[in-house]
């Protein structure tokens, strides 16, 4: 009767916790779509999303009601939020609510998971041990998917980041074949699939854009905004810029080219420069002291000796 009094305590508190939480959301939210209204000038705008991705809707009625209690009501944080995901690779219409689910699923799915384990342990935790850890499953629940996508947007960065060159370098090759710049993007995708999935699925959304009547700046604007890195802002500029002036696309690609490689090996350089300061940082906190230990010990211990065998000298039994 004790441990059921208990876990309806805790369970109580914890649903306290929960509702307090939704209403200061739910306030804050509020606040923030009236001072939207009253500020009639200032229009959203949705950086990082093709006008493709724009013009899709989110079709299934649970998830449209999820965008349309939460999202809806902060368009900045939406943009925001649809943009990282575009970053980290989920340009699906439906992904920033499938995302707030998720969040709402873990942040309230974790505590009562933990909530029935301890009804069925032996010993369970009790009182403010046990509603602590609670809510820490709930704001793990809650920074969780976040921290999670941060993690996906700078590994895909950093793949494209490795991938590029290698698909420039093709491109150069297809360009100086004799093929188009349409054909040589196409062509490059294609090719690329297996070795460099990521630029590969972006070259073909660029393909598949200008097929379907995107200009071409547009469509590599798009490819631009979708990546998010210098070294593609970069080369939709060189692009761009070279189609405008009516230049050789091979000439200006093979310089891009050299020059991006010697970027990235002056970045190696960098890297490798920045070793020995790095070592430094571990051989002063860990080796050092247990050098300095080794060669102090032995002193120390024959001079604790040294001295006991005088106090035992100087006072004779």
């Amino acid at each position: 009767m004790k441990e059921i009094l208990i876990l309806a305590i805790e369970i109580m508190t914890f649903t306290t916790v929960i509702l307090a939480v939704m209403a200061a959301y739910r306030q804050n939210t509020t606040a923030a779509s009236i001072k939207k209204r009253l500020d009639s000038d200032t229009k959203p705008r949705t950086n990082g999303t093709s006008s493709i991705f724009k013009s899709f809707d989110v079709k299934n009625p649970f998830l449209k009601w999820i965008q349309a209690s939460t999202l809806d009501n902060d368009l900045k944080e939406k943009s925001t939020l649809q943009r990282k995901l575009v970053l980290a690779g989920y340009s699906h219409p439906a992904a920033p609510a499938i995302f707030v689910t998720l969040r709402l699923v873990a942040a309230s799915g974790l505590p009562l998971m933990f909530i029935l384990l301890q009804s069925f342990s032996v010993h369970p935790m009790v009182g403010t041990q046990a509603t602590l850890l609670a809510v820490g499953l709930s704001a793990l629940g809650l920074i969780g998917p976040g921290v999670v996508l941060d993690g996906r947007v700078a590994a895909r960065r950093e793949a494209i980041e490795t991938q590029f060159p290698d698909a420039l370098d093709l491109m150069v090759v297809c360009v100086e074949a004799g093929l188009g710049l349409e054909g040589a993007i196409l062509r490059v995708g294609q090719e690329t699939s297996v070795s460099h999935p990521i630029i590969s699925r972006e070259l073909k959304s660029v393909s598949l854009e200008m097929s379907a009547g995107r200009s071409r700046p547009e469509a590599l604007r798009g490819l631009a905004e979708r990546t998010d890195m210098e070294s593609i802002r970069s080369f939709v500029a060189l692009l761009i810029q070279t189609d405008q002036l009516g230049v050789s696309y091979a000439k200006a690609l093979r310089t891009f080219s050299a020059e991006l490689r010697e970027k990235r090996y002056m970045s190696a350089e960098e890297k490798a420069m920045r070793i020995p300061l790095l070592i430094t940082i571990p051989l002063v906190m860990c080796i050092l002291p247990a050098l300095i230990i080794a060669a102090l010990l032995p002193a120390m211990i024959e001079a604790q000796q040294g001295f006991a065998t005088m106090l035992a000298a100087g006072h004779p039994k």
